[in-house]
């Protein structure tokens, strides 16, 4: 990234941005834009991952072009396909011009496959000329099929796609890379060694407070402290979907919104929703206690305090 010549800028930069990352995540950063790597981060959902590439497009000021990964999505829909509906209208007019009798077929089917149809999808896109450096989000390739994955390495290894009709397209600064993984499988050690891996863990307890404060703008000190302090509970309880960062800020949000100051056995059940998404998870946390888990929240988000 332009300007930012060490790991302690590119923290600055991110914290300036509500993004709090802690010295492994800043250092894999900055590796990535230094070493022109592609930034492979694993980790549970709801920790930050996706966020972090939205971040980097800010401090860029280049496009976030982002790819959704799925089972079964191809090249034609992440990297280039062909615009057919134009190329049989070219073929029609050729056709009713005479051209076609004219040029020969070979000629007419050479201009079919020619740039003026390629219909260029988001990674593609990330390899064009731009004022600025974009970056390229491939989130949750773990969902993705190995054939896919194995068609990224010419990406992730030279910034290049090669169209066999058309030529090889080269990015002439490469894009920032970032991809995610949530892990619901194993991804090829051929794609790893092609990147800065770091995997994103959740948050310590005072890291999470800060992050709580810093996105939920005017939340009391007290209730960012048990809200953080109730989550990092509930990840121990061994739950179906344990709540990530993102559900820390949806339920310190959802409070705020409510006008409280501090957690209480009624306002947590009623509120059980925004934080965890699985009806069994919701009974889990009923049955070993809600009073006891407020308690719990309470006292940590006291010491803290203090």
């Amino acid at each position: 990234m332009t300007g930012l010549t060490s790991v302690p800028e590119v923290s600055a930069a991110l914290a300036q941005r509500n993004y709090l990352a802690d010295e492994g995540l800043a250092t894999a950063v900055y590796l990535s834009s230094a070493l022109r790597r592609p930034l492979l981060l694993e980790g549970e959902a709801g920790v930050g991952k996706t966020e972090l590439a939205k971040v980097l497009a800010a401090i860029t000021g280049g496009e976030l072009i982002r790819l959704q990964c799925y089972e079964g999505i191809d090249v034609a829909q992440a990297v280039y396909d062909w615009d057919y509906s134009r190329q049989l209208l070219h073929l029609r007019a050729a056709e009713a011009s005479g051209e076609a009798r004219t040029r020969g077929a070979e000629a007419l089917e050479s201009d079919l496959y020619g740039e003026r149809f390629l219909v260029k999808r988001a990674v593609l896109r990330a390899l064009e000329p731009a004022a600025r450096q974009p970056v390229l989000l491939i989130d949750e390739i773990d969902r993705a099929d190995d054939e896919f994955e194995a068609y990224l390495l010419e990406v992730l290894s030279d910034f290049q796609v090669t169209v066999p009709e058309v030529g090889t397209f080269k990015a002439a600064t490469p894009p920032l890379v970032v991809l995610t993984s949530n892990r619901t499988r194993d991804v090829h050690d051929a794609l790893k060694r092609r990147c800065i891996y770091h995997w994103v863990e959740h948050p310590a307890f005072e890291r999470e407070v800060r992050i709580v404060r810093s996105k939920v703008p005017g939340i009391a000190a007290v209730l960012a402290a048990q809200v953080a302090a109730a989550v990092e509970s509930m990840r121990t309880m061994h739950l179906y979907k344990p709540p990530g960062v993102a559900e820390t800020i949806d339920w310190a949000t959802a409070l705020a919104t409510l006008g409280l100051t501090e957690l209480n056995e009624s306002v947590v059940t009623s509120t059980l929703g925004t934080v965890l998404k699985y009806r069994e998870d919701q009974e889990k946390i009923r049955d070993r206690g809600i009073a006891d888990l407020v308690r719990e929240a309470f006292d940590r988000g006291l010491s803290l305090s203090h």
